[in-house]
């Protein structure tokens, strides 16, 4: 004769199953796996996510390279090189020129250029995760914000890491002439197919064969691992999101590019 008394407690939540099974790893652990084991690093989200260490790597090495090149190449001539050759300051006198570069090399526009990646890979870091958390509740899947962060930051950390290390490296064993000193500030490696084309006649078609690019395909195809490891979505789910989400980022850039008449690749 069963108890009474007894009580049966209701199976925990799909969401609680999952993340007892998920390993456990130390942020120093999931730093240098991810390079070699990222779906074990993604399964350990599931159970904690973890992105405020590699969002500050990655800030920090972004931030390292900028104010190297500015020491390297010169900020003023860099703005110099960016004024003169914008096709918005097209219709300028020299006159005009020249204020615009003394407006933009005093110490307000200096601080701005210096602490704006900071800002903006902060910014990129926050609306990616809205978006892939957006996706994953379009698919009928659930994630956290937190792993939707830890999902995005861990995706960018090693293509940015070895992107950013191989730009330090080439900007002290080969600086950048000061006459494409604007271009450097995206970077000294392209590894995409906008190298093969003229980024001043054709900004729009530079702009769009630069997604093609190496660094961005492995960012991808790990954001794709990371949606199927802590979300459990299909291979076809994760790429469609993920696919979705870039050519997204891709035609902005296309509009940026076409409206200012520089490339954005």
């Amino acid at each position: 004769m069963s108890d009474p008394n007894a009580y049966t407690y209701p199976p925990p939540p799909p969401e609680a199953n999952i993340a007892a099974d998920a390993p456990v790893m130390t942020t120093g652990q999931t730093l240098s796996n991810i390079f070699f084991e990222p779906g074990r690093v993604f399964d350990s989200f599931r159970a904690r996510p973890r992105f405020l260490v590699a969002g500050a790597i990655i800030i920090g090495v972004v931030m390292l390279f900028t104010m190297l090149l500015y020491q390297r190449v010169g900020y003023e001539n860099i703005v110099r090189e960016t004024i003169e050759n914008s096709p918005q300051t097209a219709q300028m006198d020299q006159d005009q020129k020249e204020r615009a570069i003394a407006m933009q090399t005093g110490p307000i526009f200096k601080t701005i250029a210096y602490v704006s990646p900071l800002i903006a890979i902060a910014l990129f870091f926050a609306i990616g995760a809205a978006l892939y958390l957006l996706g994953t509740s379009a698919m009928g899947k659930a994630m956290t914000y937190p792993q939707a962060l830890a999902l995005w930051v861990y995706s960018s950390f090693p293509p940015t890491i070895l992107a950013m290390l191989a730009n330090i490296i080439l900007l002290f064993v080969r600086p950048p002439d000061p006459s494409d000193a604007a271009r450097a500030r995206g970077g000294l490696v392209h590894a995409n197919l906008g190298l093969f084309i003229d980024r001043a006649t054709h900004p729009v078609l530079a702009t769009a064969l630069g997604a093609v690019d190496i660094f961005a395909i492995y960012g991808l195809v790990l954001a794709v691992l990371g949606l199927r490891k802590i979300a459990k979505l299909s291979s076809g789910a994760a790429w469609t999101i993920v696919l979705v989400i870039y050519l997204l980022g891709v035609i902005i850039k296309i509009a940026v590019a076409a409206f200012s008449g520089n490339a954005m690749a």
